[in-house]
């Protein structure tokens, strides 16, 4: 029996491995973003990573939303009229590209107008007035990276991931030579530190755009989707399908990535080591987050697929095999944060002799062994919530973010963290509790969803998310 999973995993491959190495490629940069500028002080990267936290919340928002392209595509790309179909999926592009470039710019123009409420928010003035220059250049970069998105979800949803894992690959090298240049002022440069590292994101995500839209002007396959392109195109009907999806999609993110957030802002009132420490944790838990988060993608590209030939009993059958998968490797990073807790904060850390790097890397040691902790339940919820993506089920789990993460893991975070003499491990206990929850409640929503394509299966074939797949796999 387990054979009708495990033989779905090369194709699960084969569609994730892109999406990963973009992934996993992006947050690198943003680890050699924080290796480069760590070195500057622990300071600077506590600043850096206050910077980061602010603009990301904006930057969820519009991945977030972006994400509904996805399953529309999948799920026109899975029809038998191919005619018919390249004009939905041409629609939904021209409308996608429209509505993300206004989306990055309203973005952008929301952090510089909430930008005074880093002065209210506890933390320290010195790190503040670092961050202030760095949040400018990322903020403004926000238009080409959700414009890049409407791409790469489109080009995603045609199940040619490698498209966006080329453009984002280049993009990073780019911005890795840029930071060099810029935040140490090598060959001639000016030494612009965090600035530098600023400009230097804004910079490689122009790129990203620019070689993405090459790349599908150049395709074979894909060139046809820009022959008459129509920008600022507005057409009702796709249009309230991207939002109904959208905008539920971008709630999910943000609960999520507020919830980390918030404990950025948290380890910032406890201090700048422990501001620095969380950093750290949180930059290495990204990675392995974006190994599931590929597999999420794939969750979302084939059971929209299945969706669209209406296709439910093999659509379940995939999304199992998808979630062993998660569950195996999750299992692997969990073991390589055990065995390298007390390593691989040095990789982010230098001068042994000074007292606050030999504290931040001792706090960060602490942190990753709950890192590790959280693997499974990390990688279960997300790959949960693409599931869901791929049968445009994102109402119900939006609340279920809402309520894991803000309702039940965020007081307990502040209350360990600022009430008692835990510190930032309180700040990674909260996290691993709202994600633990997640992974426990996204089935309950499931199961409750009368809209669910599953349940035109008979009861004894349903299986809508995260936990009831695992465990219909276990039970086989």
């Amino acid at each position: 029996m387990i054979k009708n999973y495990t033989k779905e995993f090369p194709y699960n491959y084969k569609l994730a491995y892109p999406v990963i190495i973009g992934l996993v490629g992006h947050t690198l940069v943003q680890f050699v973003d924080n290796a480069m500028v760590g070195r500057l002080g622990t300071a600077e990267l506590a600043a850096i990573s206050l910077g980061n936290s602010f603009v990301f919340l904006a930057m969820s928002l519009g991945i977030g939303f972006s994400t509904a392209i996805t399953p529309l595509v999948a799920e026109c790309n899975a029809q038998n009229n191919a005619q018919k179909n390249f004009i939905k999926s041409k629609l939904i592009l021209e409308n996608s590209v429209t509505i993300c470039l206004i989306l990055g710019i309203f973005l952008t123009i929301a952090v510089f107008a909430l930008k005074p409420l880093l002065n209210l928010m506890g933390q320290s003035p010195d790190i503040v007035k670092l961050a202030y220059p760095y949040i400018n250049w990322v903020a403004i970069s926000l238009i080409p990276l959700i414009l890049f998105q409407s791409f790469k979800q489109f080009t995603d949803g045609l199940s040619l991931t490698k498209i966006s894992m080329i453009s984002t690959i280049i993009a990073n090298i780019i911005n890795v030579l840029l930071n060099y240049l810029l935040i140490y002022g090598k060959f001639g440069f000016p030494k612009l530190e965090l600035v530098g590292a600023g400009i230097g994101t804004f910079i490689s995500r122009i790129f990203m755009v620019l070689i993405i839209i090459f790349l599908i002007k150049n395709s074979s396959n894909l060139k046809k989707y820009f022959k008459n392109f129509k920008l600022l195109k507005f057409t009702k009907a796709t249009i309230s399908k991207i939002f109904n999806l959208g905008y539920p999609s971008a709630l999910q993110v943000l609960f999520e990535v507020g919830f980390f957030i918030s404990g950025i802002w948290v380890c910032g009132i406890i201090g700048t080591n422990e501001q620095a420490a969380n950093q750290i944790a949180l930059n290495l838990s990204t990675i392995t987050f974006m190994v599931a988060l590929g597999l999420s993608v794939t969750a979302t590209i084939r059971v929209g697929n299945q969706k669209g030939i209406n296709d439910f009993l093999n659509l379940k059958r995939i999304a199992i095999s998808i979630f062993l998968m998660v569950i195996l490797i999750e299992m692997f990073f969990a073991l390589v944060f055990i065995s390298l807790s007390d390593f691989l904060p040095w990789l982010y850390l230098e001068n042994v002799t000074v007292e606050d790097v030999v504290e931040t890397a001792n706090i960060s040691s602490k942190l990753l062994l709950i890192v590790a902790l959280f693997q499974i339940f990390d990688g279960i919820q997300i790959v949960a919530q693409g599931a869901l993506r791929g049968i445009q089920d994102v109402k119900i789990p939006s609340f279920i973010c809402f309520l894991s993460y803000i309702i039940i893991g965020l007081p307990v975070m502040v209350y360990l963290a600022l009430y008692t003499d835990l510190d930032a491990t309180g700040v990674w206990i909260g996290f691993l509790i709202g994600l633990i929850s997640a992974s426990i409640f996204l089935p309950l929503a499931c199961i409750s969803t009368s809209s669910s394509p599953f349940l035109t299966i008979r009861p004894t074939e349903m299986c809508c998310s995260s936990v009831s797949l695992s465990l219909s796999f276990l039970r086989t």
